[in-house]
């Protein structure tokens, strides 16, 4: 009675209606929780008022349903979801696509398994073009789920009935049909009661020749009736599987209840607990992010150690060859150096001060790449540490000193660090040994070009790096392609695939250099290129090929692989280098020329042994003065200083948003448990019915039936000799009623016609010959004038 009604398209939104049986009688909605309705036209009008406030009130539709229970002690427990009608033309401020938003808006709830389906059709339109038949035999196409209901049937041409639809013979459904008669516009209008249209309609079934002998299987009192079984026997069908779904529910809210079972807010020792297990378990991630675990491993990015693992062993030695000095500079340098500490005189000798100033001015140019690394490494442990700290997303406070007081003991060892690393380079600078081992000596300084080449080339076939790459290539010439790169000691190849089978194209390592390359307006890659020395040709037509990554990570991975392999970046030079004092540079006495020569060579040596004595010195002196002071700290020094930061009880204050989760999943927990109590009890003892035998049903999908109207074409036929409650047994599922005793005829012979052929077969109907359909009539015994 309190559902809106009305001409066009009155529901606009899913109202899900639960019915429970109580004794009280009231309404309730999700929207308005705590509030009960008791005037049920108050509900009506806030359902209208719920249906505008999201859809205007010009006849605009929307997915999202308003919840509606329902308590009193005239419905049985049953969920009923009202849907849209299936509209055609829009109006109003309804889109153009009505049809297939409505269409796909019923989908998404009779789609699923665990719903019946009632498919509502007028009974003065064609059955066979029900939309509601048509869009459940789409999704149960067995007919398990679909019960059929034909309404105004008081409205009917007189004359015609819908007996054989009722009788389940005409346009058979495996679950039926059930008729029933609502309440007009009029009666609406009126203000019928409910009880009066109910008796009303079981008048109309009682006294209508057609339908009295199926009346009690008629009406809106036995459709609940129904509906109260099917839902029941469909729910014990979908037990199981519910079953099961909620075990495994409550198997993975276990341990998170488990921490939540006795929970008391403002329990000191609870919170002194809390406070240790989240330090420690913070001092633990923070390990295994550096030191790297087997669990929880991270397979989409590098993060941690890993992280620093990469600027030590690939981007730091980049930076130090990219400051690789530039030749023809350095010479000039030596130069200038050697004719310096001669003075007026004409050198004999090449000057050591000479070699000494030019390296140590070498030296001081490796502080800058240091400090960067060092700076890089700090942004990774404190990324790390931000990480660590989201476990501890529960306490905001907590979270926040913690990442403060850890961050800022990390900025303090920053600094002593740079200064450590800053002090070996001047231990460096202090003293030049030209005893190590490793350097060339004077004596051969002039070999050391021949045995630098030979060096270079000891493994040529040895494999650097594999991977995927871009080609950056113009459209006109055949656009961006991915290929697959193997990097050797000797050459660059690239392959169709990681098969290596079908090459493309080998590219000779001699001369070559790397350059940086701006990323794209419109591209996400990162991108470097490849060019030669010598203003050759590098690939088909191209001075140099652009090859592309994903992230600058990787960019910088394969520049220091290529790096190994002897490809080094390309130097800024100023443009007018070659213009800026070509006096000095045309050339020089063979003495002076054969000094530069061998102090370059030296240079070249020593330099070398430094750089590797920091490339090695550099990581340990990061991780003993950073790295394993901060795992030290956390571990020994912080619970001290998040004592001494604050209150324990404000550092241990809950989220809002903790405590909600924490209420949520006990009362999920708790549903969970009550859900499968009850399901226990339900499929111990509750009794179904089976589910009917399957009819023939393609009707649905291809014959349409012959219109209503058409059968009253059989009126001016002679009426048969008896009244039509005497008939043969019905196929449908509950027997007939008995056949009146004033009524004992024989019944009529039959042939049967082409409309009826398809059923004859019927197991529960072929030892009784059907009676041919006849139009609808008062029996003789009612006069005329009884209303029906």
């Amino acid at each position: 009675d309190f559902l809106p009604r009305g001409s066009g398209i009155v529901t606009r939104r899913p109202l899900i209606l639960q019915l429970v049986n109580s004794k009280a009688e009231y309404a309730e909605f999700l929207h308005c929780k705590g509030r009960k309705f008791v005037d049920f036209d108050e509900v009506r009008l806030e359902i209208e008022a719920e249906t505008d406030r999201l859809t205007g009130s010009n006849k605009g539709i929307s997915p999202i349903p308003i919840n509606l229970r329902v308590y009193s002690p005239n419905v049985l427990n049953l969920t009923l979801i009202d849907l849209p009608g299936m509209t055609k033309v829009a109006v109003g401020d309804q889109p153009q696509d009505i049809e297939h938003q409505i269409r796909d808006m019923l989908l998404q709830f009779i789609t699923k398994e665990s719903c019946l389906v009632l498919a509502v059709t007028p009974a003065n339109t064609d059955l066979a073009n029900s939309d509601a038949l048509k869009i459940s035999k789409e999704v149960d196409p067995q007919g398990l789920r679909t019960i059929g209901v034909i309404t105004k049937l008081d409205l009917m041409d007189e004359g015609t009935d819908a007996r054989d639809i009722l009788e389940n013979k005409l346009l058979p459904l495996r679950r039926g049909y059930i008729g029933v008669v609502n309440r007009s516009q009029k009666d609406i209008d009126g203000k019928k009661d409910i009880r009066a249209a109910l008796a009303a309609e079981r008048k109309f079934f009682l006294s209508h020749p057609a339908y009295r002998h199926i009346a009690e299987r008629m009406g809106t009192a036995h459709l609940q009736k129904t509906l109260n079984q099917q839902l029941t026997n469909h729910i014990r069908d979908t037990l199981p599987g519910l079953r099961s779904k909620l075990q495994s529910q409550l198997l993975s809210l276990e341990k998170e209840v488990e921490e939540y079972k006795n929970f008391r807010p403002d329990d000191p020792t609870r919170k002194t607990k809390a406070l240790l297990q989240m330090v420690q378990q913070f001092g633990v991630d923070f390990e295994k992010c550096i030191e790297g675990s087997g669990d929880q491993v991270d397979t989409s990015n590098l993060s941690g150690g890993a992280k620093i693992n990469r600027i030590f062993h690939e981007r730091f030695p980049f930076e130090l060859v990219k400051m690789e000095f530039d030749e023809k500079e350095l010479r000039k340098e030596i130069s200038y150096a050697i004719k310096n500490i001669h003075g007026v005189r004409t050198g004999l000798f090449t000057p050591d001060l000479a070699f000494e100033a030019i390296v140590k001015k070498q030296i001081i140019k490796l502080k800058e790449p240091c400090l960067k690394c060092i700076d890089l490494v700090i942004q990774e442990l404190i990324n790390t540490v931000r990480q660590c700290t989201n476990k501890l997303g529960s306490y905001p406070r907590l979270r926040e000193e913690t990442e403060r007081i850890v961050t800022t003991y990390i900025r303090e060892r920053d600094n002593k660090t740079k200064d450590q690393v800053l002090l070996l380079i001047d231990i460096e600078l202090s003293y030049i040994n030209t005893n190590h081992e490793d350097f060339i000596g004077f004596a051969n300084a002039q070999q050391r070009t021949a045995a630098n080449t030979t060096k270079k080339r000891v493994m040529p076939n040895q494999v650097i790096r594999r991977g995927w790459l871009t080609i950056n290539i113009s459209i006109m010439k055949g656009g961006s392609k991915d290929y697959w790169f193997v990097l050797t000691a000797e050459s660059l190849s690239w392959y169709k695939d990681e098969e290596e089978k079908e090459k493309k194209y080998m590219l000779p390592l001699d001369n070559l250099k790397l350059r940086d390359v701006e990323k794209g307006f419109m591209s996400s890659k990162h991108v470097f290129a490849i060019f030669n020395t010598e203003q050759r040709n590098v690939y088909k037509d191209l001075r140099q090929i652009e090859l592309a990554c994903d992230t600058q990570e990787d960019v910088d991975s394969w520049k220091a692989s290529f790096l190994r392999a002897g490809v080094y970046p390309e130097k800024d030079q100023p443009e007018s280098e070659d213009a800026m004092n070509p006096s000095d540079t045309v050339s020089m006495d063979p003495q002076l020329e054969r000094q530069v020569e061998t102090i370059r060579n030296l240079v070249d040596s020593y330099i070398s042994i430094v750089n590797k004595s920091i490339r090695d010195l550099m990581p340990k002196a990061i991780m003993h003065l950073m790295i394993n002071s901060a795992k030290d700290f956390i571990h020994s020094e912080l619970l001290a200083y998040l004592y001494s930061a604050g209150d324990q009880g404000s550092l241990m204050e809950e989220s809002a948003e903790q405590a909600q989760r924490r209420d949520e999943v006990l009362r999920m927990y708790h549903a969970l448990k009550e859900a499968l109590v009850l399901i226990g009890d339900i499929s111990t003892t509750t009794v179904s019915t089976p589910v009917p035998p399957p009819v023939d049903d393609t009707w649905m999908a291809k014959e349409p039936s012959p219109p209503p109207a058409s059968r009253a074409a059989s009126a001016t036929a002679p009426p048969p000799s008896r009244p039509p409650a005497v008939r043969g047994p019905t196929p449908g599922p509950p027997p007939p009623l008995n056949p009146s005793p004033a009524f004992g005829a024989p019944p009529v012979p039959f042939r049967p016609g082409p409309g009826q052929t398809a059923y004859a077969g019927d197991p529960n109907s072929g030892a009784v010959p059907l009676v041919p359909s006849r139009p609808a009539r008062v029996p003789p015994a009612l006069p005329p004038g009884i209303p029906r």
